[in-house]
């Protein structure tokens, strides 16, 4: 559940006693408090009477939010979170075949079309109390860059306040700037401008670099570390501070259910920091490459980088790592610890360290074999 890693000094009431809230209650009694589940349609006077003597109450929502970029990586992480907390989910999506880890969940409804299409947008959005803005793109052109993250933000605003939904959560991300050296991260600081004018109830999420089960980052070095004997590594130097997928989500599941975030960005950042060449370094070490020694992965300088980079452009599919992404390297990707940040959403923040063992372990072949070895004993 939701709060599965908080730790209770007291005695809890659930709000809302449906199956969700009678589970969470069953999961929370064996951490410990004494839970109590509370329906706002019956309402028995024991129940009013456990609300007056209890100090922490969690109301169980019944809203219903609309998510743009729900069948992403973060996207169906938050849906689950939601799921969790009792959100009645739209998902819009171009090709709903994309949907299928997220289709199975109770209360999710999946729908196929254009989010650049202001009145398919605007309809949608007239049904629900809270959308959740989570498309984003990492590679492409300048003009690219503007469409995901400034057009489509006009499109949200006008959509918002003529379908008469005020509230939105924004996922940005950290280190967007209006003077940032990359287009990536001016047109996000743009973005985030058109939503802050547009009167709405809004709330900007800006998290690090994300990590988890099916990342497309450290997966990404983990394997090509299968493949080759050392690492040339461009912005070795920048420092991340990685965050946990799990808590991006909890953070907009936070945000759904309490209003008060409203009006506020918080930066959402792991409690690590590593410079990308360490992150790489041991991403091979974590997946088990070379008995947990990893590659040898060292930097280059920008000339050789920018080709590199140029290079990984031309390939097939979605670039590890492009031009633009090699600018953005050029400002470290860590909390400014002037902004609110997890711990502001109740939300202690995993270790990368902590986590990313976990899931890369899987990855190394001679790990596989020991795993399937152990299991026939």
């Amino acid at each position: 559940m939701l709060l599965m890693n908080l730790k209770f000094d007291s005695d809890v009431l659930v709000v809302g006693a449906g199956p969700v809230g009678l589970t969470l209650a069953m999961d929370l009694a064996r951490q410990g408090p004494q839970a109590t589940s509370y329906s706002d349609i019956h309402c028995p006077t024991r129940h009013a009477q456990a609300l007056s003597h209890s100090r922490i109450v969690m109301t169980l929502s019944t809203k219903r939010v609309l998510i743009l970029g729900g069948t992403g990586f973060v996207g169906r992480h938050v849906c689950e979170k939601l799921h969790r907390i009792g959100c009645n989910i739209t998902v819009i999506t171009r090709r709903a075949k994309q949907a299928s880890a997220i289709q199975s969940l109770p209360h999710v409804t999946v729908l196929e079309g254009d989010v650049y299409n202001p009145s398919f947008l605007t309809h949608q959005m007239a049904q629900h109390d809270v959308v959740i803005n989570l498309i984003a793109i990492l590679h492409g052109s300048e003009a690219a860059f503007e469409m995901a993250h400034v057009q489509l933000a006009q499109i949200i605003a006008k959509a918002c306040n003529t379908s008469g939904v005020r509230r939105l959560i924004h996922i940005s991300a950290l280190g967007a700037s209006l003077n940032g050296p990359s287009h990536y991260q001016r047109s996000k600081a743009r973005g985030e401008e058109v939503l802050k004018q547009a009167g709405l109830e809004l709330t900007v999420l800006q998290p690090s670099v994300i990590f988890g089960t099916e990342d497309k980052f450290l997966n990404l070095f983990a394997k090509l570390q299968q493949l080759t004997p050392a690492v040339p590594l461009a912005g070795a130097s920048t420092r991340f501070q990685a965050v946990w997928v799990e808590d991006v989500a909890s953070a907009v599941a936070h945000c759904v259910l309490h209003a008060d975030t409203a009006g506020k960005t918080y930066e959402l950042c792991g409690p690590e920091v590593f410079t990308l060449q360490q992150l790489v370094q041991k991403s091979g070490q974590w997946a088990g490459i070379r008995q947990g020694k990893g590659r040898w992965v060292f930097g280059i300088p920008r000339t050789l980088a920018w080709v590199q980079a140029f290079l990984m452009e031309l390939a097939p599919g979605q670039p590890l790592m492009s031009r633009d992404n090699l600018d953005s390297m050029k400002v470290d990707n860590v909390a400014s610890g002037q902004a609110l940040g997890l711990q502001d959403l109740d939300i202690q923040a995993a270790a990368v360290s902590s986590i990313a063992p976990t899931y890369l372990g899987q990855q190394d072949p001679c790990t596989k074999l020991n795993a399937l070895r152990a299991k026939g004993r």
